[in-house]
């Protein structure tokens, strides 16, 4: 049985209480919140014991879940981790560059298990193309969110774009060479709405928009490369496969096409199925499994630790081209 303390239980964090106390195999011992408002509130609807300090907490679990705001991570991960606790942090991983280097190196010297929430990874719609073949070479993303004044003490880089970056990190296995950025504060003092262009030794580009002051909302991500276009929709968990068809694809609705040589190519058109399913707690899940097993967490303190990286480098960029009147 594992035991697991939550370290904030604002919004996310309630989220995150009602999947833990789900789980069979894990003992949600209490939390830490210095807000009373909110922890008197947790305290009514889930009797859960509420500690005055994160030491007393950390020394009654065997793993934390840091879900307070960013620039609270580094010292709840310090403080967990140099107790020898396994830690779930929601991402970024941390405030700073710096305090992300020194968490991924307290997490090597003490052997402990860090999973950052980068919860789209478990997106069904993202989950349903985990076992195809992936070397995309452009990639294009918009992800609009309506203003919600929760959450703005980072910038809409570190808010929502940070998502992307680490699933196209994660899908194109080179390093970054050169980022175009542009960004503007509309509703805060940090960008609300920014665009970016990566461009990556191996030649793969990918072009991301992200705004947090839209009317409406989207999350899509679209993925080109030889032979293969995939469109993920992360909003309505839907994915969309069009590709040459190949031994397998017999099911799939296809059509000729011809090319300028006077030939034809058939074409697969594939939906696959995407099943309704709880994200977060399947990437809870999976850190407690990782534990479990002593296997590597499904997005490690490396991958956060480069995904704020690239998201830095980018606040660099449009704080360069930043016109101040």
């Amino acid at each position: 049985m594992l035991k697991v303390g939550v370290f904030g239980v604002g919004h996310l964090g309630k989220f995150h209480l009602n999947n833990w106390k789900e789980m069979a195999d894990v003992e949600l011992v209490g939390f830490y919140d210095p807000n009373d408002a909110i922890a008197n509130e947790v305290i009514t609807k889930y009797g859960l014991t509420r500690f005055a300090d994160i030491h007393s907490l950390l020394d009654r679990i065997d793993a934390a879940d840091i879900v307070a705001p960013t620039n609270y991570h580094f010292v709840l991960c310090e403080a967990a981790i140099r107790k020898g606790k396994h830690v779930f942090v929601e991402k970024p991983l941390a405030n700073t560059i710096e305090e992300g280097r020194q968490i991924m190196k307290m997490v090597k010297e003490a052997g402990i298990k860090l999973q950052v929430g980068h919860v789209e990874r478990f997106n069904p719609a993202y989950q349903a193309i985990k076992n195809m073949q992936l070397n995309p070479m452009f990639i294009e993303v918009h992800r609009l969110a309506q203003f919600n004044p929760r959450g703005t003490e980072v910038s809409v880089i570190l808010d929502l774009m940070i998502h992307d970056i680490d699933i196209i990190l994660s899908l194109i296995k080179s390093d970054v060479r050169n980022i175009h950025a542009s960004g503007v504060a509309v509703m805060t003092e940090t960008p609300d709405i920014a665009n970016v262009r990566i461009e990556f030794n191996n030649g793969a580009v990918a072009n991301l928009t992200s705004s947090r002051i839209s009317m409406k909302r989207m999350r899509k991500m679209r993925l080109f490369q030889k032979d293969a276009y995939i469109g993920i929709d992360f909003l309505e968990k839907k994915t969309e496969i069009i590709k040459l068809k190949q031994p397998g694809d017999e099911n799939a609705f296809s059509f000729d096409l011809e090319t300028p040589n006077g030939g034809t190519k058939t074409i697969a058109v594939i939906n696959p199925e995407t099943k309704p399913s709880n994200a977060i707690k399947e990437e809870l899940q999976a850190f407690v499994q990782s534990i479990a097993t002593n296997t590597p967490t499904a997005v490690t303190e490396i991958d956060g630790y480069l995904a704020m990286e690239v998201a830095h480098k980018i606040l660099e960029k449009i704080s360069a081209t930043t016109v101040v009147a």
